[in-house]
């Protein structure tokens, strides 16, 4: 079939649909070109009566906003990738495209958010309580790319009626979405509706450190990468899309994300950090560890050993990982700098052959790298759990899609928040080895947090002076 743009093929086209189906039942997937529009400020359009929304913000290259929900799934506990590959793998075969020869980035998408443990201990910040997997295939998928924008209506099939009902829905969404008038670019974050913070930080976050500096120093681990968590309470509600359209500008080699489960739960930040892509057969994954302010000059990363170091482990375990999966890995050399927004990163880029590996199945292997979590991997996993007084929920996990071709894209959750309704939690971490002192990672934490609070507009205000005082208290 090819591309169809008025309403009459639309109907044509989800009737045909309806005839040429094998089983009564079925996921109908109608999608039209729709002129130029950004799925981030129109996202507030296509979830008016949604409750889960989703954005995917990689401009000036793929940006994808999705909303409501017509499959998904839920998981608390083990082979989370294995199930959530076996959902992808049903929910396409149930599916039928009515435009199946539209552009790469509009076709349909599962979209995936794993917590950071196979298992919740505390229910206190993860968006999705004691849920370890959410896979959605959502009801509504508006995608840019190159210039060109494309709107998608996923919903099941049970009658021919529904057909028609599904066209219409889609062409009434077509025409809101053409005809409103929304803007983002504009709007901050106003310092002033910060109510109170919670307990400062460092307050739990430098025993932790010492504990865990003696763990690698002892040599019982190699690396351990310890989180902390900063609570703000605010004067209203919180809404992450007007900072998340602010960072295109400030951090545009960043990919924005927003998984909303409800109107008053986000979980949403600007990750640096690729775990995973597959793309027409082709696997690539990014190690990147070690962080410097980019306007500092008491430090030059690529010449530091300890950063070097800590980096080198983060390339070794991603490397071993695809090697024990049967791939062949290849990577630069030596790394180089990266930046985002006032950060620099170590950063080295490791490419594959997928040879037909599954992409969720890749995913598993890999998470979590020793960017986020420490090596040996298990043993590390349990000084998280003993040392971090909160739960990771999200954090760090990985979040994306998996497209009905097999391509993929998954990001680390790192850079994030939690918003719950009056309720900001700000959350960063460090990466400890043998060189690690108090200090210099409370000083690392102190200026991710500061990125943070930059990023809401809370930089000039007294409450920004909180993040810089910790790594000199």
């Amino acid at each position: 079939m090819h591309s169809v743009s008025t309403f009459s093929q639309i109907l044509t086209a989800s009737t045909r649909c309806w005839h040429e189906r094998d089983v009564d039942e079925f996921v109908l997937s109608l999608a039209i070109p729709i002129k130029l529009i950004d799925p981030l400020i129109q996202l507030p359009v296509i979830a008016r009566h949604e409750q889960f929304s989703f954005l995917w913000d990689c401009m000036p290259s793929l940006c994808i906003a999705a909303a409501g929900q017509c499959q998904h799934f839920d998981l608390g506990g083990q082979q989370r990738f294995d199930l959530a590959q076996r959902f992808c793998d049903e929910t396409f075969s149930r599916l039928i495209d009515a435009a199946p020869n539209g552009p790469n980035h509009a076709k349909p998408r599962v979209l995936l958010a794993f917590s950071f443990f196979e298992q919740i201990a505390k229910q206190d910040t993860d968006i999705g309580g004691k849920t370890t997997l959410q896979a959605v295939l959502p009801r509504w998928q508006l995608t840019s790319e190159n210039q060109l924008a494309w709107l998608r209506l996923n919903a099941v099939v049970s009658h021919e009626s529904d057909a028609r009902e599904i066209a219409e829905h889609l062409w009434l969404m077509r025409d809101n979405l053409c005809n409103s008038i929304l803007d983002h670019s504009g709007q901050i974050f106003d310092k002033d509706l910060v109510h109170s913070m919670g307990n400062n930080w460092c307050n739990s976050y430098r025993p932790s450190l010492s504990r865990g500096i003696e763990l690698v120093n002892s040599g019982e681990l190699k690396k351990l990468v310890l989180a902390v968590r900063q609570s703000i309470v605010l004067e209203k509600p919180f809404d992450p899309l007007f900072m998340l359209a602010k960072l295109r500008h400030h951090q545009e080699a960043s990919c924005r994300f927003l998984w909303r489960t409800n109107k008053e739960q986000s979980f949403f930040g600007a990750s640096p950090e690729r775990l995973l892509s597959v793309k027409s057969g082709q696997v690539r994954s990014d190690a990147l560890a070690g962080t410097a302010n980019k306007n500092s000059q008491s430090i030059d990363l690529l010449r530091s050993e300890k950063n070097l170091r800590e980096h080198a482990l983060v390339v070794s375990s991603i490397v071993e990982q695809l090697v024990d999966f049967g791939l062949e890995p290849e990577s630069p050399r030596a790394p180089e700098l990266f930046k985002q927004g006032d950060l620099i990163h170590i950063h080295t880029p490791i490419f594959a052959k997928a040879k037909d590996r599954l992409p969720l199945h890749l995913l598993g292997a890999l998470h979590p790298t020793p960017a986020v979590a420490g090596l040996p991997r298990r043993n590390a996993l349990n000084w998280l759990r003993a040392l971090e007084p909160f739960e990771r929920g999200c954090y760090a996990a990985p979040i994306g899609w998996v497209d009905i071709n097999g391509n993929a894209d998954f990001r680390v959750a790192i850079r994030c928040g939690y918003s719950r309704g009056n309720q900001l939690d700000l959350i960063a971490g460090a990466g400890l080895v043998k060189g690690s002192s108090i200090e210099g990672e409370m000083q690392e934490v102190a200026l991710k947090f500061a990125v943070l609070a930059n990023q809401l507009n809370l930089g000039n205000g007294a409450y920004s002076n909180i993040f810089k005082r910790c790594s000199i208290t």
